[in-house]
């Protein structure tokens, strides 16, 4: 191997996200032009060769989402809670629309009392802070004292009474009017901690929007882009609505929008769903087939024995780019149909489990040592002797493994290696891990079964030792 450094920390690591991939520049290829042409992908090898890091490449590379989904209530028909898709304008024109409701005041325009209801006045020595203080600075009392009265709208001690709406808490009090009537007012003090004055009139406005507006967002504006569901149940992919113990009673239940739970097909719109051994879904994977076909999918309850068997959300948005990964001996589980489906509308790649032991592959394999190293934030760097112990080590595992000349990979097995050669040289307090560590670790993480031939000599007289059952090797029992 050519030096050209002396410790990882001298290698330069890539910006971007494909040029990080080791050894698939076929696979890189296609994949970037799955986001730009929002393709299907299906990846296909051995594992640990990068199927995971190409789909999130894919995703890095995709805009944020430019919407919102809410599931809202349905006064007619509330087991069939109505969807609604808002992007950032219209939800930025539904909260001003809220805080046109009301006059902003200060903790000074308030009464004592509220002022100390809300957290901002101490009730000892009168002196203002933010409600977020338990403790007053100034004299040391605790201001989220216990008691208070409480009335339709909710007056409260500060911090912890009056009526709460996630952290919103409303104070009411009376004023007599110019007119000589005496008219409610209230104060609330908001999620950003300001206080809004309300009269009753406005109140009621509020409430009549809350009532026409009641919402649980599902699919928020600000999420990811790479949603990774390996392995995943129905509910997990598909989406369900929650068991209410009290059937959706008007006063004890939960309202069944408030019950929707979104599934990973319907998080990853707009983004990249990525699902690792999609072979072991089984039948699930007409489910996902559906939606990548119809771009939404109904969330329904799975449980026909729940009270959320008869809630029922139709048009779901799922416009996702689908990204699945099996190995080549799992190929056969997957659907025809599915396969039929990436093919025509995507790529279907093969990855590699090898490449040849050339001068730049080993360089590309220096920057996965580094890589590595960076990533998990807890080792030292590597000295140059140590990496090219690594680099042998990748040439030994592709002759064992894949019985080929060259570097393996399955850089997930030599992950596994830097990282213990690190934690060697970390417990050691030493400043770079050496090459005495890197042999350390290839030892040490061999596979279980080649350590169990090592010791035992085979699986039988391994599996006796598990019972107690005396070694062939061993002498005759002595008393």
């Amino acid at each position: 191997m050519v030096k050209n450094f002396d410790t990882t920390k001298e290698v330069e690591i890539p910006g971007g996200p494909f040029e990080r991939i080791i050894g698939q520049e076929e696979a890189v290829e296609i994949a970037k032009m799955v986001p730009y042409q929002r393709r299907h992908l299906l990846l296909v090898g051995p594992p640990g060769t990068g199927k995971s890091l190409i789909a999130q490449a894919i995703a890095s590379n995709l805009p944020k989402p430019k919407y919102e989904v809410s599931v809202l209530e349905s006064p007619e028909n509330p087991d069939r809670p109505i969807i609604e898709i808002r992007n950032e304008k219209q939800i930025n024109k539904d909260k001003n629309e809220e805080r046109k409701i009301g006059v902003e005041v200060s903790p000074l325009d308030v009464p004592t009392f509220v002022a100390e209801r809300l957290g901002y006045r101490c009730r000892r020595c009168g002196s203002l802070g933010s409600f977020t203080e338990a403790m007053c600075p100034q004299c040391g009392a605790n201001k989220n004292q216990k008691g208070g009265l409480f009335d339709r709208y909710g007056i409260a001690p500060a911090g912890s009474g009056g009526l709460h709406e996630g952290d919103k808490v409303r104070i009411a009090t009376t004023r007599r009017a110019l007119s000589g009537k005496e008219e409610v007012i209230i104060y609330e003090r908001t999620l950003d901690g300001k206080i809004v004055m309300l009269r009753q009139e406005e109140m009621k406005k509020l409430e009549e929007m809350n009532k026409k507006s009641k919402r649980k967002i599902i699919t928020p504006l600000k999420r990811s882009n790479f949603i990774q569901a390996s392995g995943g149940t129905e509910t997990e992919l598909l989406g369900d609505i929650r068991h209410d113990p009290y059937g959706g009673h008007h006063t004890l239940g939960t309202s069944p929008y408030q019950r929707v739970v979104p599934g990973a097909i319907h998080e990853s719109h707009e983004g990249v769903l990525f699902i690792d051994e999609l072979s072991t879904l089984g039948d699930i994977q007409r489910y996902i087939l559906t939606a990548m076909q119809d771009k939404q999918f109904p969330i329904v309850g799975r449980n026909p024995m729940s009270s959320g068997a008869a809630v029922r959300v139709e048009g779901v948005p799922c416009d996702f780019i689908f990204v699945g990964a099996c190995n080549i001996n799992d190929l056969k589980q997957i659907l025809p149909a599915m396969r039929s489906r990436i093919r025509g509308d995507g790529y279907e790649v093969l990855m590699n489990g090898y490449m040849e032991n050339t001068a730049a592959n080993q360089e590309k394999m220096v920057q996965f040592v580094a890589q590595e190293i960076i990533k998990d934030g807890k080792i030292p760097h590597a000295e140059y002797a140590a990496v090219s112990l690594l680099i042998e080590e990748a040439g030994a595992i592709a002759r064992k493994v894949d019985n080929a000349k060259g570097l393996t990979l399955r850089l997930r097995n030599l992950a596994g290696i830097i990282k213990m050669a690190g934690d060697i040289a970390t417990v050691e307090k030493k400043e770079l891990i050496e090459r005495k560590d890197v042999v350390k670790a290839i030892r040490e993480s061999r596979p279980i079964e080649e350590k169990i031939r090592e010791k035992y000599g085979n699986w039988w007289s391994a599996g006796s030792a598990d019972y107690g059952v005396q070694n062939e090797k061993a002498g005759p029992e002595t008393a």
